[in-house]
């Protein structure tokens, strides 16, 4: 970015800041990206952080639909240029004429977050994998032209698998959270009947055998997706391998901590510590250089 107006900056400050509260595992991977990739990357967080908060901060469930559509209609002038006077807002414009964003994942975004408004638990795999594709594939196909030059659609498809295994990943994290503050329960049905483990019993925190191998099974989902991304690195633009590794490897790293809790997401909040981060950066850096010989 050269030279950009004093107002920009700030704009960008105001999305970073978003980042950093919101998101502190995003923030140390892509805080190490060139300056102008990473402002572009905060940018996009802080309008999904935007379409988040507009469900999850609503009193009810008709001012949730009230501010989807406020950020519908916003996003509709954005998008013929009548850009919203707002830090978000201008900040995502300079994004916009710097990559080729894929404006369209900005709807899928939004109606990803509808889908928590009126929620159904999920019957199957497929109904979760489609949730998930909404809400966080859409993200990881919007940072795609901020992060490769490669944007073909297997790459699409690379970039939105990575963003379900970690929607994947938040999910087993919040098992407790979900239900207790949101009423969701995000694991699917079929599931849940594979194992012999009931509604009941996972509305009561029950820990035992068959929870455990519920939750592993959605966890071995979300590792196969985090391995097809990982062999395909070398697609991305060198200084984004890093930080696109990093933080997929500290969200597995969350299974990993929830593992060493006895597999407790009902009542503990599992998170990485800043010495397993900065240990994993290290593994990161070692790893990369291998596959790059």
């Amino acid at each position: 970015m050269n030279n950009p107006e004093p107002t920009l900056i700030n704009d960008y400050k105001f999305c970073q800041s978003v980042i950093k509260k919101y998101s502190k595992s995003f923030y140390y991977a892509f805080s190490t990206l060139p300056e102008d990739d990473a402002r572009a990357v905060y940018a996009v967080y802080a309008f999904c952080r935007m379409a988040d908060d507009a469900i999850d901060e609503a009193d009810s469930e008709e001012e949730a639909i009230a501010n989807l559509e406020a950020l519908r209609g916003e996003l509709n002038g954005f998008c013929i240029g009548d850009v919203p006077d707002a830090p978000m807002w201008r900040a995502l414009d300079d994004v916009r004429v710097r990559y080729d964003l894929d404006l369209e994942m900005l709807y899928v975004q939004i109606e990803g977050q509808a889908s928590d408004v009126h929620f159904e638990q999920p019957e199957d795999l497929d109904e979760l994998f489609e949730y998930s594709r909404k809400v966080a594939g859409s993200v990881g196909r919007l940072l795609l032209p901020i992060l490769s030059d490669d944007t073909s659609q297997e790459r699409q498809l690379n970039a939105e698998n990575l963003g379900v295994a970690m929607q994947l990943t938040n999910i087993l994290r919040d098992v407790g959270e979900d239900i207790d503050i949101h009423g969701r329960v995000y694991i699917p049905k079929s599931v849940l009947d594979q194992y012999g483990y009931s509604h009941e019993a996972l509305k009561n925190g029950e820990m035992n055998a068959a929870f455990i191998s519920v939750w592993e099974h959605l966890a071995d989902e979300a590792e196969v997706l985090y391995d097809s991304f990982r062999d395909e690195i070398v697609h991305y633009k060198k200084e984004a391998r890093v930080p696109l590794l990093l933080s997929l490897s500290v969200y597995r790293e969350i299974l990993a901590e929830v593992r060493n809790n006895g597999h407790d997401c009902f009542k503990r909040r599992n998170f990485v510590s800043m010495k397993r981060k900065m240990e994993i950066k290290n593994q990161v850096n070692e790893n990369l250089k291998s596959l790059e010989r």
